[in-house]
């Protein structure tokens, strides 16, 4: 009874993050990632990659057409030593006070974006966002919100999938370095599967959430749902 009751509210959580990141194009990892380890930590992180990247490939398939992959190829070879340094910072640098300094400079981001700055996702500003987003993501699990803030003012199914396409090739390096270190087993790979059906679920749910959204309110999800996950990076940090 305790193995349902466990697997049915972490199932309602990946729905819940689902249903958010399939409407935004982020989030689903920043919602489900702090729950399912309070959860049961061995729900993360491989089941939750795996999961993720599911959710990657529908976004994919559903709007395939809309896809910058100039972008992606430019963000991906930002990521390679952002996730380096991502590491290193792990390695070095307190995790509290850097993972503040992380979800302030993300609000910091957000704040600018509603007053003055424009961003636009050209060669330069998507290799720093690549760099920003692998740092980000690798020391601080939050690596959709620098992506999600240089594409905020093109249209939702090119924000949905790009980042995407952005979170299937980094799921794919994340998977194949743990497979490698051994950190892959039967049991996570199961409680990948008992995850499935509510992400597809959440998945579809989307759907209509989406067509909401299109008609001129993305933009305005993608700043709330960073400033979000900023905010609360930054009192996770502060309360430990």
């Amino acid at each position: 009874m305790r193995v349902t009751v466990v697997v049915l509210v972490a199932g309602c959580v990946v729905l819940v993050g689902a249903l958010v990141q399939g409407s935004v194009g982020f989030g689903m990892n920043l919602i489900a990632a702090p729950l399912l380890a309070l959860i049961e930590p061995a729900f993360v992180p491989v089941p939750l990659i795996i999961v993720a990247s599911g959710h990657a490939l529908l976004a994919i398939a559903r709007e395939r057409h809309d896809t910058d992959w100039r972008g992606v190829g430019w963000i991906m070879l930002g990521r390679v030593p952002g996730t380096m340094l991502g590491i290193l910072a792990v390695a070095t640098l307190a995790q509290r006070p850097f993972a503040a300094v992380v979800g302030a400079s993300v609000l910091i981001c957000v704040l600018l974006s509603v007053t003055s700055w424009r961003p636009v996702p050209a060669a330069g500003p998507l290799v720093v966002a690549g760099v920003a987003s692998g740092t980000f993501g690798t020391a601080a699990s939050i690596g959709g919100p620098p992506l999600a803030l240089l594409y905020q003012h093109s249209a939702g199914p090119r924000i949905r999938a790009t980042m995407a396409a952005c979170f299937v090739l980094g799921s794919a390096v994340s998977l194949a370095g743990l497979g490698l270190a051994g950190q892959i087993h039967p049991l996570q790979l199961t409680l990948a599967a008992w995850l499935l059906p509510f992400l597809v679920a959440g998945f579809l749910l989307s759907g209509p959430a989406r067509g909401l959204l299109d008609g001129g309110r993305t933009r305005g999800a993608v700043l709330l749902v960073a400033a979000g996950s900023a905010a609360a990076l930054v009192v996770r940090s502060a309360i430990g």
